[in-house]
């Protein structure tokens, strides 16, 4: 699709009823920390390589949409996620917080489907190393377990509504929202409104990104009606052989039109392990 965009820019500080919200991997940070605890150990915690060309970016052929492409993938996560009980990664995330740079975060995850549970223990920066959260959903009122890093997690865990201000002061997302199954349902309504608003643009292409072969979906929206995009472009890696999305990169709305939007948001899931087996004990804090 080739719709210029007739509208001037949207300050992102300014948009209302954004339905298409997509900090999709929901990560936060805690600002109680000191001096830090050694590392848990983990498989592989290796840094995420930077994604790697293998094709260049076309437009989806013979479709009635150009989102027809974006949502079969994403179907096809779908459909692969019903087989995934649970699952383990290091994740790598980086997330924009008002004036303040981006603070890449290392941390291990576990997530298990049923019941609904996240285990995310840090690794980077050294300040956060030892900081833990855990969620079971139907445990613990709704509350997830923290434990902080540093001296104070000699304190324990603590429970912490997962709206909590302390989380949300560094962190757009809740635990809640975390994993693979939610970025895979967000981003299925997603799509679906933007086929039928008609504005975004499509760009497909193959990569490699940590040694895995992925599909690049690059979607870039040529207007805003009604101020429902929060991001002017979004980046999601579909992996080739599982089909699961392993890195999202989300762009700010460019200051003037024809600017690049500066990178707001990217989260990799690096050394993706499905079905491991993880049990009570992991989650119970």
């Amino acid at each position: 699709m080739t719709t210029r965009c007739n509208r001037p820019a949207i300050n992102p500080r300014r948009r209302s009823r954004r339905i298409f919200a997509c900090g999709a991997l929901s990560l936060f940070v805690f600002t109680f920390v000191s001096a830090a605890n050694p590392p848990p150990a983990v498989p592989n915690a290796a840094p995420a390589e930077n994604p790697i060309v293998l094709t260049q970016a076309t437009g989806p052929a013979n479709a009635a949409s150009p989102m027809d492409e974006p949502i079969r993938l994403i179907a096809a996560a779908k459909k692969a996620m019903e087989g995934v009980k649970d699952y383990n990664c290091v994740l790598v995330k980086k997330e924009r917080m008002g004036d303040k740079p981006a603070i890449e975060n290392v941390m291990s995850l576990r997530v298990r489907s049923d019941p609904f549970s996240v285990d995310l223990r840090w690794l980077e920066p050294k300040s956060l190393v030892g900081q833990e959260a855990c969620y079971v959903a139907g445990k613990n009122d709704g509350r997830m377990r923290v434990r902080s890093a540093g001296l104070l997690g000699n304190l324990g865990f603590l429970s912490l509504a997962p709206d909590d201000a302390r989380a949300k002061a560094t962190s757009k997302h809740a635990i809640t929202e975390s994993g693979l199954a939610n970025m895979i349902d967000r981003f299925g309504v997603a799509w679906e409104k933007e086929r039928k608003l008609g504005v975004t643009k499509v760009r497909l292409s193959e990569y490699e990104f940590n040694k895995r072969r992925c599909t690049r979906v690059e979607t870039i929206q040529t207007e805003n009606p009604d101020n429902q995009f929060l991001f002017q472009r979004t980046v999601l890696f579909f992996d080739k052989e599982t089909h699961l999305p392993i890195r999202l990169e989300c762009y700010d709305w460019p200051a003037k039109e024809g600017d690049a939007g500066e990178l707001a948001e990217v989260y990799s899931y690096v050394n993706l392990r499905l079905n491991v087996g993880l049990g009570d004990d992991v989650f119970d804090h």
